[in-house]
């Protein structure tokens, strides 16, 4: 279940959202005016998460390949590699 708090509560009790973002890894979603204005975590689970975006966004660049055939086969790849190495 999100966890959810008001605006004056990151402004009155900050100290323990914080803490919760450390220690559960997790966004805290703050309201302002009743409605869901901000969502704050830990700069490690944002880097965690933008992470992970890149390695999604790299992964798709591959599959893009495989699906236009933009391949070669892996003995060749090494091959490549190998001269290159030399």
């Amino acid at each position: 279940m999100p966890n959810i708090r008001s605006s004056a509560d990151l402004r009155n009790q900050y100290n323990e959202i914080s803490t919760f973002c450390h220690d559960y890894a997790e966004p805290v979603f703050i309201t302002k005016n009743g409605k869901g204005d901000l969502a704050v975590m830990s700069i490690e689970a944002y880097e965690e998460l933008i992470g992970r975006f890149e390695l999604y966004g790299l992964l798709q660049d591959g599959m893009d390949d495989v699906a236009v055939g933009n391949t070669k086969p892996l003995s060749e790849a090494i091959e490549q590699l190998r001269r290159r190495r030399n």
